[in-house]
Parts: structure tokens; C-alpha cells; sequence
């Protein structure tokens, strides 16, 4: 068992993830098409290349930190440091650009910064999560380290969609909508980038000294980058039915908030005419649940066990899309208030918090699962490989959400939208998400490992 502070020290880094990823999810699309007068189509492409690269770096870079040995930063701190200040200083310069440059200068510095943040996200991310199954081999206390960190990473979603909404896009007289006002999204660039750096230094000096103890548990020999062992190691994982469960769970429950997170604000600010403050006020209530949530999951699933957990919490948030369809087809009624809204930000809060925690406990299982049949632990690869196939379902989401605003006519000109577009877009979020749950579901029910079976192989592995 570590220390519960050393608990919080780990999942603070998780706060700059959060930032950086809703920095991207909630503004981009709408900085892009409302304020730089980029076309949705252009935006969709930009964002959806950017992820695929992302994606296809993710396996690499895990392989990489897993071959990776250094007596003072082990495999994974060094990464934690370089990609932390890399993500700061794109994200400065991407929220800062003129709007009256030319349209191809434009797309193609999105284009760029995208890419750069992305790369320098996989430098991060993956070895920092890879870090998280390394620090404990309890069963449970996985799940309350992998609790810990998705309060963070909440968190930093909330700082930015609350936090942001209500400081740096409050309405003016010139800008009554104030995400319209272009100035506010250079001063959340500048404050966001600071703590991106702020809490991934947290991180490393809070963890570091469990680099010797972790780099006891490795083999020493430093082992060489090589195409080949990296596409064997893809092979083995993928076979892992166990891994395909949790990989193809996590997969879809993403597609379904990267609908939320990059049509929504589309979707409140012309269906629903909320206006900043009543944006922030419903999302701050479903990142408020969220995180209240996070330790009566533990409980949860020390009780049913991740996997009927898992069950549960999709079940919860597939209520909450098929609600907020509802609340497309009554838009005139329910239009500029927020009170609608509330139990659909209850529900998706507390069912999606598991759905943040449970899937990265069971994947240190399914390592556990392939350490008893290999003989090595491959948490950096393994971790890769789950946040690949997310990301390219993310990017594709992307690809068709840009599509999707330029085919059923969003013109960012108009302050009002046609019915058929105002319509279209909330029930792309709340059908096409519904869609992502159910096979989430269906995914999650071919998961075979329990709490029996995992201490079981955890004793192989201690006796050997």
C-alpha cells in the first residue's frame, strides 16, 4: 500500500491532461469556425489527422518508455517532464492566432500546433499512465489509484469548461455570448499552458522516489527500439481477449464524449440559447457529480467487482443521452432555461464516473494476465495500444462532426440557426451517443477476469 498523499501526488499530473484534452475537446471546433472563420469541414480534418497521429505515436511511445532504463528517472519520469512543458507552449500559440490571416496560412498553422500538441500529449500520457499500474499490485487499490487520478483529470475538465466559461468568456456588452469574444481565448491559452506545467513538475517530485523500487521489478538490460518487437508485442496484445473487452469499452465510451465535448457547445449555445454562465452552470454540475462519485464507485465495485460496475455506469449514461434526445424534440419549451438540464447533468455525472476509473484498473489486471503467459510487464505498450483505438475513433468522430456541421448547413454567420440544423445537431448528440453506449455494453460483457482470478495470478506470479 503507498500513501494516500503520494496517491494525490500521482493523480495531480492527471489535472494537466484534463486541461490540455478539454482545452482542445470544448473550444477548438467553435474558436475555429466562429471566431477564425474556418470551415467546419477544414476543422474536422485538422482535428481528426492530429488524433490519428496521436493514436499511432501512442504504441510507439509505451514501447518505448518500457525499453526505456534509468537509474534516476526509471522508464517513465523523464517523459512526464518533457511532455508537460512541450503541451504548455503549443497550446500558448495555437490560442493566439489572427484571425485576418489567410485561410490556408490558417488551416495549415491549426494543422501544425495540433500535431505538436499531440505528439508532445503522447510523450506525457502514456508513460504517466503506465507509471499509475506500476505503483501498486493490490486489487483494490488500483481501482482507488485509478479513483484518485480520474478526480484529477475531472478536474481539469472542469477548470476549463467552469472555471473558463465563468472567467474568461463572461458576457460584455459588446459580446453578450462571451465565447464569441475573441480576446478571452488568448488569456485561457496563457493561463491554461501554466498549469499544464504547474502540476506535471507536481507529479514527478511527488513520485520520483519510487523509481528504485519500480526499477527493481524490472529487467535491467536495457532493451532496443526495434519495428519488429513492437509489432509482435500488438500480436500478443491483441489476442488478450480480456484486452479487447476493455480496450473496445473504453473505445466507445470516448466516441460518446468526444460527441458531448465537441458538438456541445454548439448544441447549447444555438438549439438551446444558453448563454456562457448557463453552460458552465450544467457542466459544473455533471463535473461536480463526477467527482463526488468517484470514491462511492470504489465502493461499488469492491462490492459487484469492476466488471458489473462497468455494466452499471454505462447503463446510467445511455439513460442520460436518450434524455437529452428528448430534450432536442422539446427545444422551444425548454430553450434558455438550465433547469432542464440539471438531471441530465446528474445522471451523465454520476454514471460516467466510473466509466473514467474502472476501465484503466482492469487493464492493470489484463497486464497481470499477460505477465503470467509471457513473463514480461509491458504496462507502457499496453496502455498504448488501449489509447490507440480510442483516438482513432475519436479522430473519426472529429472527421464526421465537422462534416456533419457544413452537410445540414451551420453557418457560424447567423445567430440563429435553421430548426432542421438547431434539431440535427442535438440528436446527433444524444442518439449518436446512446449508440456509442450500447456497444460499450456489449463489449464489456466479454470480459472474463475477476477479483479470484486476478489475486490467483498474482500468487503465480510472486511464487515464480
Amino acid at each position: 500500500m503507498i500513501p494516500f498523499k503520494d496517491k494525490i501526488g500521482y493523480g495531480t499530473g492527471n489535472f494537466s491532461t484534463g486541461v490540455i484534452n478539454q482545452v482542445i475537446g470544448t473550444y477548438l471546433v467553435f474558436y475555429c469556425t466562429a471566431i477564425l472563420d474556418i470551415p467546419g469541414s477544414m476543422i474536422g480534418i485538422a482535428m481528426s489527422t492530429s488524433i490519428i497521429w496521436d493514436a499511432l505515436t501512442d504504441p510507439l511511445m509505451g514501447h518505448i518508455s518500457d525499453i526505456t532504463r534509468s537509474k534516476r528517472f526509471g522508464r517513465r519520469h523523464q517523459y512526464i517532464l518533457i511532455g508537460g512543458a512541450g503541451m504548455a507552449a503549443a497550446n500558448l500559440l495555437l490560442w493566439n492566432l489572427d484571425k485576418e490571416m489567410v485561410l490556408p496560412l490558417k488551416f495549415g498553422l491549426i494543422v501544425l500546433l495540433l500535431l505538436t500538441i499531440k505528439t508532445f500529449s503522447t510523450i506525457y500520457v502514456t508513460p504517466y499512465t503506465a507509471l499509475g499500474a506500476e505503483l501498486s499490485d493490490d486489487y483494490n487499490e488500483r481501482t482507488e489509484i485509478q479513483g484518485v487520478k480520474t478526480i484529477f483529470f475531472l478536474l481539469g475538465l472542469a477548470f476549463v469548461s467552469v472555471f473558463g466559461m465563468y472567467v474568461f468568456f463572461r458576457p460584455t456588452g459588446l459580446f453578450p455570448a462571451g465565447q464569441l469574444n475573441p480576446d478571452s481565448y488568448s488569456k485561457m491559452g496563457f493561463f491554461s499552458s501554466v498549469i499544464i506545467i504547474f502540476f506535471s513538475v507536481i507529479c514527478f517530485g511527488t513520485t520520483k522516489k519510487y523509481i528504485p523500487v519500480i526499477n527493481e521489478k524490472i529487467d535491467e538490460k536495457a532493451r532496443k527500439l526495434s519495428f519488429v518487437e513492437l509489432l509482435n508485442e500488438f500480436k500478443t496484445i491483441f489476442m488478450n481477449s480480456a484486452f479487447r473487452a476493455v480496450s473496445f469499452s473504453y473505445m466507445f465510451n470516448n466516441i460518446a464524449s468526444a460527441l458531448i465535448a465537441n458538438m456541445g457547445l454548439h448544441v447549447f449555445t444555438y438549439t438551446f440559447f444558453l448563454n456562457s454562465q448557463q453552460i458552465a452552470a450544467i457542466v459544473g454540475i455533471q463535473f461536480a457529480v463526477s467527482i463526488l462519485a468517484q470514491p462511492i464507485w470504489f465502493k461499488i465495485s469492491q462490492k459487484l467487482d469492476k466488471r458489473p460496475s462497468m455494466i452499471l455506469g454505462i447503463g446510467m449514461s445511455l439513460v442520460s443521452c436518450l434524455f437529452f434526445a428528448v430534450l432536442t424534440f422539446a427545444k422551444d419549451a425548454v430553450s434558455g432555461s438550465i433547469i432542464f438540464f440539471i438531471p441530465f447533468a446528474l445522471l451523465a455525472g454520476f454514471g460516467t464516473s466510473g466509466l473514467f476509473t474502472l476501465p484503466l484498473s482492469m487493464m492493470a489486471d489484463v497486464i497481470d494476465f499477460d505477465e503470467v503467459n509471457s513473463g514480461k510487464r509491458a504496462e507502457g505498450s499496453y496502455y498504448g495500444f488501449l489509447t490507440m483505438f480510442y483516438k482513432l475513433s475519436q479522430s473519426i468522430t472529429l472527421l464526421l462532426i465537422g462534416w456533419i456541421l457544413q452537410i445540414i448547413g451551420f453557418d457560424s454567420d447567423l445567430a440563429f440557426q435553421t430548426d432542421t440544423t438547431a434539431i440535427t445537431m442535438g440528436l446527433v448528440i444524444g442518439f449518436g451517443s446512446a449508440i456509442s453506449f450500447i456497444a460499450s455494453m456489449v463489449s464489456v460483457f466479454k470480459y472474463s477476469l475477476n477479483k479470484e482470478k486476478v489475486i490467483e495470478m498474482q500468487n503465480i506470479l510472486n511464487r515464480k
